[in-house]
């Protein structure tokens, strides 16, 4: 895995203000995402990376888990870039079914996603080709991000882009 950047388990603003954030699912119409008001702890995060992954031997540090899909898949900032600040991170989700993926390439494009009508589950399950702006989630972006705004389809791509053997990097890890 990658280094972390200290064990920094604060969430950042914007993130803060996502876990204040209601979502409502709305019969397969909205974002399945419940987000957490904080961090999974680190004990946590390699508990659930060791149970996700059948490996005892792999740790948590290059996670932030920061919300679940209604299944107890995961969503959480990776320290997919060594150095650079949490919200610089890529955002990841880990299904309960085993797929998994890049979502958007940090905090700021997961902000305009989200504002797009597309969470974690979804841009990981069905892609992001259906753009649905929820006015709630773009103020909030308005307010967070420092990327400009662009559909979830488009951050989806450029995310897959640039961190293009995660989930085979992450299938390497499973027993």
């Amino acid at each position: 895995m990658n280094e972390t950047t200290g064990d920094d388990r604060r969430l950042p603003p914007a993130l803060a203000d996502v876990a204040r954030t209601g979502f409502d699912y709305d019969d397969g119409n909205g974002i399945d995402f419940e987000p957490y008001s904080s961090f999974c702890s680190a004990e946590e995060t390699t508990s659930w990376l060791r149970q996700w992954t059948g490996n005892p031997e792999v740790d948590g540090d290059a996670y932030r888990l920061f919300g679940q899909d209604g299944t107890g898949g995961l969503a959480a900032l990776w320290y997919g870039r060594p150095g650079r600040p949490l919200a610089e991170q890529p955002v990841v989700f880990l299904s309960s079914e085993g797929q998994c993926g890049v979502v958007a390439g940090n905090l700021s494009d997961f902000l305009w996603m989200l504002a797009d009508g597309c969470g974690p589950f979804e841009a990981v399950m069905y892609g992001a080709d259906e753009s649905r702006p929820d006015a709630a989630l773009t103020a909030l972006a308005e307010r967070h991000a420092t990327t400009p705004r662009r559909p979830a389809h488009a951050i989806l791509t450029e995310a897959r882009a640039e961190f293009p053997s995660f989930a085979e990097d992450i299938e390497k890890l499973c027993r």
